[in-house]
């Protein structure tokens, strides 16, 4: 019986959708996280009859024909990139992305990755890195006896030293944006890679252009609606129970057609 592979295919593809929910649940706290829904697809058929063949000599077309599914199949799982709330948090070197765009991530390495984590940090140096310590590009040096630290809305970062009454500019942090931000690649670590799909990044000051402004003493939250969350895992939990009372129900309808005398 078809419906025992049918109804396999379906508990598998549940099995992933529960896994994706799971995953964006345990992110809800995690800062920049961009929540993920996967996508399925219908599997090949089998043609009893093909929609439009002939059934007499006279021409006569059937209008549907016979065809039986075989399936489910995950087609992709997206990434959602719309903007989640943002939360103050006072830090000076906490930095928030409102509208398009990524902070550039030096990886150990040597590639560039790309954030919107903005919980920024300043190593022994008194360079900006993030919370595994990998540098900000361009690099930007905080000096060690800075007072007082500004990042602008396009991505000055301008410090002022002892006695002194005027501002130094230390650097400008700069963005990407990228043709198709769903085609990034994550590879944990809030950090996502270019792929082929993405397509090269542009990069440009914050506040310009398609580019968002910066929010200082600000961070992103992840943009998981848990609501809508345990919603799905409801939902794909009864499709998993319903497609395991398809495989249960074929057993039994096999096991009548075996014990018949």
């Amino acid at each position: 019986m078809l419906s025992l592979d049918i109804g396999a295919t379906g508990m598998l593809a549940q099995q992933l959708h529960v896994n994706v929910i799971s995953n964006n649940i345990a992110n809800m706290t995690t800062t920049g996280y961009k929540r993920q829904r996967p996508e399925f697809q219908d599997l090949m058929y089998q043609n009893k009859q093909r929609p439009g063949a002939t059934s007499s000599d006279i021409g006569t077309i059937v209008p549907a024909g016979i065809q039986v599914g075989l399936g489910v199949k995950p087609g992709s799982v997206y990434r959602i990139m719309e903007q989640g709330s943002f939360e103050v948090t006072t830090n000076e070197f906490d930095v928030a992305i409102a509208g398009r765009g990524y902070f550039q991530i030096q990886t150990p390495n040597g590639e560039t990755a790309y954030t919107r984590a903005g919980s920024f940090g300043i190593n022994a140096d008194g360079d900006l890195v993030t919370s595994q310590g990998y540098l900000l590009e361009p690099t930007i040096n905080i000096p060690q006896n800075t007072t007082d630290t500004i990042i602008n809305e396009s991505g000055e970062v301008l410090t002022k030293l002892p006695g002194q009454t005027n501002y130094a500019n230390q650097g400008q942090i700069q963005l990407a944006i990228f043709a198709n931000e769903g085609g990034l690649e994550a590879t944990g670590n809030s950090l996502f890679m270019e792929t082929e799909s993405s397509g090269t990044p542009t990069t440009g000051n914050p506040n310009d252009d398609a580019f968002g402004k910066l929010e200082q003493g600000i961070l992103e939250n992840s943009n998981v609606d848990v609501v809508e969350e345990i919603t799905r895992l409801i939902t794909a939990q009864r499709a998993y129970e319903m497609n395991s009372k398809v495989i249960q129900t074929s057993d039994e309808m096999m096991s009548a057609v075996s014990n018949l005398r």
